[in-house]
């Protein structure tokens, strides 16, 4: 879908980075169209050697004659980022943000600018098994629309939504998901050492259950109920940690923190509108 596309990646960091590797995986691009700007030359020249790609340390620079233009800075740099690159983005051009909590509006202000396509993308996108949540302003079309879809697509799975404020809902759900994941690997192996494993075995055991125990629910496409009903048997051991967990109250626990991340990300949300 990107044919004859030239891209463009303002700010250089590990998400950017995700992104170049599975496009130039995909075969979606050749890496000659591909330039990275960021502060610091010696991480330009690193994804240089790496992948092929053009680097430098001026954003507009980057931008010129760019079809694509992915912002992918820190939050905190974007208002910086957006004054310096008003008047040079091509107005045929796509601009698709991977900023949290950019909004759309703010974006396109920012820039006076109105083809715009936000994602929100997450941690195992760097190893093209991520989940990525995206819109796109009504002014960006269909062909601009499918070249953000296959760049997503790149990173693992993808999905597009029609209402931005899902994008908020979505930041707080696989966004920030990985970061509950990896707490509940880190506890799990913890009891296993406190039991007695070495943490290397704690550690193997622990992460091929999760993974096993995910790739089964992919594939069943049973309710998770279910599948958990599955390995409860009447009066065993996993009715016993499970009666705990319950009594712990770990779905609410759970329930409060997803909330409160969506609190945060509409404020960050509001935040930038300002």
């Amino acid at each position: 879908m990107l044919d004859d596309a030239t891209l463009a990646f303002v700010g250089s960091g590990t998400m950017a980075e995700a992104m170049i590797k599975g496009i130039l995986d995909q075969k979606l691009l050749a890496p000659e169209r591909i330039t990275a700007s960021g502060p610091r030359p010696e991480r330009g020249r690193e994804l240089e050697e790496r992948y092929g790609i053009r680097s430098t340390t001026s954003n507009t620079e980057a931008v010129e004659d760019a079809s694509v233009v992915v912002l992918s800075v820190k939050p905190q740099v974007l208002p910086k980022v957006l004054p310096e690159l008003v008047g040079q983005i091509g107005a045929q051009s796509l601009v698709l943000s991977i900023v949290a909590g950019a909004r759309v509006a703010s974006i396109s202000k920012g820039l006076s600018h109105h083809a715009i396509a936000r994602a929100m993308p997450n941690t195992p996108a760097q190893i093209g098994e991520g989940m990525t949540v995206w819109t796109a302003s009504e002014q960006a079309t269909a062909e601009q629309r499918d070249q953000a879809r296959s760049m997503l697509a790149a990173l693992g799975e993808e999905l597009f939504v029609e209402d931005e404020v899902y994008l908020d809902m979505a930041t707080a759900l696989s966004g920030t998901g990985p970061a509950y994941v990896f707490l509940f690997i880190e506890a799990l192996i913890d009891a296993g050492v406190h039991m007695g494993f070495s943490r290397r075995i704690a550690r193997e055991l622990v992460i091929q259950t999760v993974l096993g125990s995910a790739l089964f629910a992919k594939d069943s496409r049973r309710h998770s109920a279910e599948l958990r009903n599955m390995v409860t048997s009447p009066g065993g051991t996993s009715a016993e940690a499970l009666y705990q967990l319950e009594k712990g109250g770990i779905r609410t626990v759970l329930s409060r923190s997803v909330w409160a991340a969506y609190q945060k990300s509409k404020m960050l949300g509001g935040l930038g509108a300002e």
